[in-house]
């Protein structure tokens, strides 16, 4: 059974269209008779971008302009008789006459679909060449002159004609066998096609081809010359498919283990891209794309260049490959030159800083002061500041309100215990398992090249057989140097002079000499109970309260009962341990609450020892000293002011001096320092020296248990031996700090302010210290010293005129010297 060639292509040409009904007309025209249509004398054009029409040929065609949409529609309501021609340049979106080629092919429009996307497809059958002698019009579509092309096949019956078109036959059969992807229908429709003109348009329509070549073949003046360059454009067709199927054939002979790899890892790829996987390509591309958006500086940009193009040659599969793609990711996901930008308003910055912490106003004037200069100047190294002072006294939390106040990222990077210089430097990216540094980790982490960096407890940094970190942190801190800290993971050098550094530490003892030199020391003193007091009363107490879901309707706490658990529960330099002491009495209070009890609305110092129990701690108050001997001093604690007896006694002996109540070197030598002082001064004081050779003096100061050190008691000591000598008592609610020198003088010592508050709280009224100290207490706000009256003084002379008493104490006792039995003096024993 003989099939039309014409339907059996049309049906090849459709078979995944679903259209059905489809009504192939023959060759002869659209009646069904055999003559063909006649060419009208004018054509509406419509210009295909990749394809060319062939006399004989059913092609679909998907129209998307808008000319070309008026053009079908109007055609297809009519003759449906159109000129196709193909574009020289197939980017062109809306062609002129101009960029279409002078031959086309007229196309009858068997169908017409519109497409829910507003697309219309057409199924158009060629029926013969034509050439354009001008255009009429190029609006709402072209229209062109035309006249017809006679396709003809001159001596088709000769020897030389024949051959050519068996060779052709010949060279489609050698396509279809080397193409296994054209489907077995194909070799059907050539099999019973015998128009040498059809079967030249057939093979020319259907070849692997180029347009412009396509369009060459058209263009031919006869068929015989199509058929030959049809015969030399197959050929190249059949070398390209026998090269490739060569290529093929010694590839998959010669394939081993690391090819079958490659394969297997072309087809995992395919899988990704069907899952939305990323792929080693999307991977580096999308790093050169983000790469692309950042502020390089020229070395940096240089060396990502560098191990880009060196990860592009880089195996996948290669352990190499994901230690570069780390190192690249690291590299575009570092903020390069990217600033937060500060806010510069002092008195917002001044209220921040005043409603996250009381007290602490250098540090605050130090914040103030550097936004200041950096408003001023717009440009400034960060400092490196150090805070330091005792635990729980704001170190840390104070570097989030700079933070805040400057309105930079925060970042913290606890040192406590860290132990190797890679944590800070980073590894070298040649070990397994390679990180970069906690500096450039934080950065990262940050997103901004100035952020507020908390180095906390930088005292506690220690170090062993990897390294040194405290060494490692000179160049971080330095800034004169950090401006190109260099990581042994980045390997490129990375600005940190922007970054404004803030160590916290409890000692600067165990600070490297030269980390200490380079940083700015803050000192943080513990909070006295005046400022503990108002910083439970802003801070604390609402926060326990909002933590434990309380309002601020549920209850409220009496002044006196804080300062009752400020003094009795509580003995530190911070209020950490006083906030868990609060916590404790909101509990109390939440539990009432919740099992409905009566509970008190205010917390009063009477509640205080029912809910949090005895008393831990004494508080020390002035006992008065109506015996001779009896001194108060004034000391400085880690959790704040003390006050101190010192007590001094005279027994029989040969001049001994004991000491007792553990005290350190220091103190020690204070006690004979004051002692050879009294002993060189004696005519002054109306000692009789025959004293000091025949009675021992015991010096004790009490809570023998706490150790006790430093310069500040000298005067004090001064005082108690010579009032023990003279047996003049002191004058009432007195108290004194100070050193003292071999010559008499007296030195000013630390601790002014803690030690002030803690006489006000004991009940002193007079105070001696040094001249040089009156700074300290100038600083110190006036509520809290106002019933406080100050002696300044610079010698020993000027401590024992205000200190002693005038008279004597009366003392029935009697002390014999050697030298006058029957004169005796008086003396009091202790």
């Amino acid at each position: 059974m003989k099939i039309d060639p014409n339907e059996l292509y049309t049906r090849l040409m459709l078979a995944e269209s679903d259209i059905d009904n489809l009504e192939i007309l023959p060759l002869g025209g659209p009646e069904g008779d055999d003559e063909p249509i006649e060419m009208p004398d004018e054509l509406a054009i419509l210009p295909l971008r990749n394809t060319v029409l062939f006399p004989g040929m059913v092609i679909p065609v998907t129209v998307g302009r808008q000319k070309s949409i008026r053009l079908v529609k109007k055609a297809y309501k009519g003759d449906r008789i159109i000129g196709v021609i193909a574009q020289k340049n197939q980017d062109k979106a809306e062609p002129v006459s101009t960029d279409l080629y002078d031959i086309g092919t007229m196309g009858y429009i068997i169908k017409m679909i519109t497409l829910p996307d507003g697309n219309t497809t057409i199924i158009l059958q060629g029926r013969q060449r034509f050439r354009v002698s001008d255009y009429v019009r190029e609006e709402p579509y072209m229209i062109a002159k035309v006249s017809p092309i006679e396709d003809y096949f001159p001596n088709q019956n000769k020897k030389e004609s024949k051959a050519l078109i068996q060779s052709l036959r010949d060279s489609a059969h050698r396509i279809l066998r080397l193409n296994p992807d054209i489907p077995q229908e194909a070799r059907i429709a050539l099999d019973n096609i015998e128009s040498p003109t059809f079967l030249t348009h057939f093979l020319s329509s259907n070849l692997n081809a180029e347009v412009a070549e396509k369009q060459d073949l058209l263009e031919k003046a006869t068929i015989s010359e199509q058929a030959v360059k049809l015969l030399e454009l197959m050929m190249r067709e059949i070398q390209m498919l026998e090269l490739k199927r060569d290529i093929q054939s010694k590839a998959s002979s010669d394939i081993d283990q690391q090819q079958r790899d490659y394969f297997l890892r072309q087809q995992i790829k395919v899988l990704q891209d069907e899952l939305g996987m990323e792929t080693p390509e999307r991977e580096l591309e999308d790093i050169r794309f983000r790469a692309s958006k950042k502020k390089w500086p020229e070395n940096a940009k240089k060396h990502f260049d560098k191990e880009a193009q060196k990860l592009q040659r880089i195996n996948p599969m290669a352990p190499d490959y994901p230690v570069t793609l780390n190192y690249l990711e690291l590299m575009v996901d570092l903020p390069w030159g990217e600033y937060t930008k500060d806010n510069f308003d002092l008195k917002r910055a001044q209220k921040i800083l005043d409603a996250d912490h009381f007290g602490l106003e250098k540090v605050k004037e130090r914040i103030i002061e550097y936004l200041a200069v950096l408003k001023l100047k717009n440009s400034l190294k960060a400092p490196i500041l150090c805070l330091y002072g005792p635990p729980g006294v704001g170190k840390t939390s104070l570097g989030k309100s700079v933070a805040k106040a400057l309105g930079r990222k925060y970042i913290r990077m606890a040192l406590g215990g860290l132990h190797d210089e890679a944590e800070i430097r980073g590894h070298r990216k040649t070990y397994i398992g390679a990180m970069p540094g906690k500096i450039i980790q934080n950065i990262k982490k940050s997103g901004s090249s100035n952020p507020v960096f908390i180095l906390d407890e930088i005292d506690k940094v220690s170090s062993n057989f990897r390294g040194d970190p405290a060494s490692a942190l000179l160049e971080v801190l330095d800034p004169e140097q950090n401006n190109a800290f260099n990581d042994n993971y980045l390997e490129v050098e990375y600005d940190l002079s922007r970054v404004m550094f803030v160590a916290t530490a409890n000692s600067l003892e165990s600070i490297h000499p030269a980390l200490r030199d380079r940083m700015e020391i803050i000192e943080l003193t513990g909070y006295t109970v005046e400022e503990k007091l108002q910083i439970a009363k802003k801070y604390l107490v609402p926060k326990q309260r909002k933590d434990h879901g309380l309002d601020n309707k549920s209850f409220s706490v009496d002044d006196k009962a804080l300062v009752k658990v400020i003094e009795n529960y509580t003995r530190e330099s911070g209020v950490r341990n006083l906030e868990q002491k609060i916590g404790t009495l909101v509990r109390k209070i939440a539990k009432s609450i919740a099992l409905e009890e009566e509970y008190p609305k205010t917390i009063k110092a009477e509640h205080i020892e029912k809910w949090l129990g005895a008393e831990i701690f004494d508080k020390d108050s002035y006992q008065g000293n109506d015996t001779a001997g009896i001194v108060t001093g004034l000391a400085w604690t880690s959790v704040g002011g003390e006050i101190l007896f010192i007590e001094s006694s005279l027994s029989r002996g040969k001049g001994g001096l004991t000491l007792s109540g553990q005290l350190g070197d220091v103190m020690k030598e204070s006690a004979v320092t004051a002692l050879s002082y009294l002993k060189a001064h004696s005519d002054d004081l109306a000692i009789d020296y025959r004293i000091f050779h025949n009675y021992d003096l015991h010096i004790h100061i009490p809570a023998g248990a706490v150790p006790k050190d430093g310069p500040s008691a000298g005067i004090t000591m001064l005082t108690s031996i010579a009032s023990i000598f003279t047996q003049r008592r002191i004058m009432p609610h007195l108290a004194m700090t100070g050193e003292i020198t071999l010559r008499g003088k007296v030195l000013p010592v630390g601790g002014i302010k803690e030690k002030i508050l803690a006489a006000g709280r004991a009940g002193i009224k007079d105070i001696i210290m040094c001249s040089k100290n009156r700074k300290d207490v100038e600083e110190i706000n006036a509520s809290y010293i106002k019933n406080l009256t100050f002696h300044y003084v610079d010698t020993v002379q000027d401590v024992l005129a205000i200190a002693l008493l005038p008279e004597k104490v009366k003392n029935p006792m009697q002390f014999i010297l050697p030298e006058e039995k029957k004169e005796s003096t008086s003396l009091s024993v202790n």
